[in-house]
């Protein structure tokens, strides 16, 4: 009896959703563009947004310009945002500012589209021209935007990025100190404090500095010995005085005191 009611069951289900499909194609064949917009938003309201950009993107052009228009090119980005296509989804917010730049979303849009290259942008080890790219955006968000909600969380975001670059950056930098480019890495050091001025890493590039600077002179020929030695010193002493309880100081303490008896 049971099994009896299930497969019943079964088979309405199937008939119910293939009715529907059935209807859908025929309602998407229609040249009755009302039938077509309210079916899509009420696709759209249910949840059901691959199936509501078909319909929306059969009228968006016809009805570019109205309010209608307004409603389905936001509801056509947001379709893709809801189903993580988030390249399309950017690519529709922008298309709704420059569309509607006075509607009712025109706001939210543009946060959005921020949001979707933000949330395109690589790890670190990658190329990171989307990270460059929503920080313009987040940034432009905040810029038009001033006073609005998200201006925080937009700024989060941010700091979230130049994070992820500082992060590139340091392992570039650290490379360059693995390879034996000392040079290299020394700049690339005092470059990430240049960069990243707040960032809470200063004191471990301001030991690579010093410890690059001994490894440099250590390893330089004696006529450039002199030069690096007193700059590992010099760094030794900026690290001693910004952190001068540094877990680092114990093994550059005697580095320094090396260095001093190579310039006696």
């Amino acid at each position: 009896m049971l099994k009896k009611a299930y497969f019943i069951l079964l088979i309405t289900g199937y008939l119910v959703v293939n009715t529907g499909c059935h209807n859908y194609s025929k309602i998407l064949k229609s040249p009755d563009n009302t039938l077509k917009y309210q079916t899509g938003v009420d696709l759209y309201e249910n949840g059901n947004f691959k199936k509501a950009l078909q319909f929306f993107d059969m009228l968006r052009t016809f009805y570019q310009g109205t309010k209608k228009g307004e409603k389905l090119t936001y509801y056509t980005a947001n379709c893709y945002f809801q189903t993580k296509d988030y390249q399309l989804a950017s690519y529709y917010f922008h298309q709704y500012q420059q569309m509607y730049p006075k509607g009712k979303h025109a706001e939210e849009s543009s946060y959005l589209q921020a949001y979707c290259t933000y949330l395109q942008s690589p790890r670190p080890q990658l190329d990171q021209s989307d990270t460059y790219k929503a920080l313009q955006e987040l940034q432009l968000f905040i810029d038009r935007y001033p006073h609005s909600s998200k201006v925080a969380k937009a700024t989060q975001l941010m700091d979230n990025l130049h994070k992820k670059l500082e992060i590139k950056d340091f392992n570039i930098a650290y490379l360059y100190y693995r390879m034996g480019s000392y040079q290299a890495a020394i700049t690339s050091f005092q470059n990430l404090i240049n960069d990243y001025p707040d960032t809470d890493s200063k004191e471990l590039y301001l030991y690579y500095i010093a410890k690059a600077y001994y490894d440099y002179a250590d390893k330089s020929i004696v006529e450039k010995q002199k030069d690096r030695y007193e700059k590992m010193v010099e760094s030794y002493n900026n690290l001693l005085f910004l952190f001068p309880k540094s877990k680092y100081l114990p093994e550059l303490k005697p580095l320094s005191v090396k260095a001093k008896e190579q310039l006696k």
